[in-house]
């Protein structure tokens, strides 16, 4: 009876030993699916975490470029990568590899040195683009250098606006200037004396006249731009036979192109525009006025109009004068701009005529453009819409 009882208690203990072992390896696997699943998520928390800080970053219109102690880069954004037109991967290149601009790599240095750089202008190659860098180094706890963080803004639009505004107070200082010059210096000469020559009075009076006029045509379509570029003109829109329109302008400039012995014509259309009738005319007079005045003697002056593209009224005013250069066509539309500078002062007008056309039927929706052949003519085209 013992060895039987011997043997089933070994045969037991055999028995809870692997049940045992069995156990614990249940417990282990399970502890184990345990450590994967937690350290699943911590990685999957991690994850979106990282997407999210790259989702933020990648919304901001600033550039953000983090550099480690090296100097290469560890995280850039959208942004930064548009600002200095950067493609493929960009972690672990280096920062003159990136950007090729030894000035980053000098605020880097002093962010390093100083521990900040605070609105440092950049502008890069070219000159056509300006951005405002703040960059801070990244230290540890016992002061060693990390690397640099490096936040740019974009101001391009800024600093353009800035020298579209320097340009325009220069010229309307030009503008004003000459005919104040004048209007003064033949005041003058008459407090000085002259008046007690009639023949000498009268022409001085008619130079002061014809000098004050062209200031109130300045200051008039200076008014006219600032209100148009506001927004603040409000449009009487209403259809209007484009046909009746022409004759009316050519009414007003009959005695002027007689002067030059310049044939108006007018193809007529039989079309309708929606437009502000007051407008038009501005629009009609600025463009007929030019080809006038820089029309060759004895030329001609016609005016037409078809349906274009877009179901729009397209009108066109050619002339057959000096025409203009291709270098100065793109820009003829520019406040204050004239191709002939010279020339441009002796036949008057203020330098605004074709920015106000521009404003006026882009008010309506329109677009307006001009092509040219030097030596044969000069035709400008505008859009509106069918009325």
């Amino acid at each position: 009876m013992w060895p039987t009882l011997t043997l089933l208690v070994f045969v037991g203990g055999i028995a809870l030993h692997f049940w045992w072992r069995a156990k614990l390896g249940r417990e282990r696997e399970s502890w184990r699916a345990e450590v994967a699943t937690q350290t699943n998520r911590e990685q999957a928390a991690s994850a979106e975490a990282l997407a999210r800080q790259d989702a933020l970053f990648d919304s901001m219109i600033e550039g953000v470029l983090v550099l480690d102690e090296a100097r290469r880069v560890e995280f850039a954004n959208r942004a930064f990568a548009q600002m200095f037109g950067t493609t493929g991967i960009l972690r672990g290149r280096a920062l003159l590899e990136v950007v090729r601009a030894h000035e980053v790599a000098e605020i880097v240095k002093r962010a390093g040195a100083e521990g900040r750089v605070v609105d440092q202008e950049l502008e890069l190659p070219g000159g056509e683009r300006w951005l405002q860098v703040n960059a801070s180094a990244l230290t540890g706890a016992d002061r060693r250098l990390l690397g640099t963080i490096l936040v740019f803004h974009d101001l391009t639009r800024i600093k353009k606006l800035e020298r579209t505004r320097e340009e325009f107070v220069a010229n309307v200082s030009h503008e004003l200037r000459t005919p104040l010059s004048l209007i003064k210096g033949y005041t003058e000469t008459l407090l000085d004396g002259a008046k007690s020559d009639p023949e000498v009075t009268t022409r001085f009076l008619q130079t002061i006249e014809r000098n004050s006029a062209r200031l109130q045509l300045l200051i008039e379509d200076l008014l006219t731009i600032s209100q148009l570029e506001s927004g603040r003109v409000a449009l009487n829109l209403r259809p209007l036979a484009f046909d009746a329109m022409v004759e009316k302008v050519f009414s007003d400039f009959t005695e002027r192109a007689a002067k030059k012995q310049i044939a108006l014509r007018h193809e007529p259309c039989g079309l309708m525009a929606s437009a502000d009738e007051v407008r038009l005319q501005q629009v009609f007079g600025n463009l007929v006025d030019n080809a006038i005045k820089y029309g060759r003697v004895g030329g001609s002056v016609i005016i037409g109009a078809r349906i274009g593209g877009g179901e729009k009224l397209e009108a066109f005013i050619r002339d057959d004068g000096p025409g203009i250069p291709s270098e100065s066509l793109a820009r003829v539309f520019e406040r204050f701009y004239r191709v002939d500078k010279a020339r441009s002062r002796d036949a008057g007008g203020t330098g605004l005529g074709l920015s106000i056309v521009k404003h006026i039927v882009q008010s309506h929706g329109g677009e307006v453009w001009a092509t040219s052949e030097v030596g044969v003519g000069t035709t400008f085209f505008f859009t509106l819409p069918v009325g």
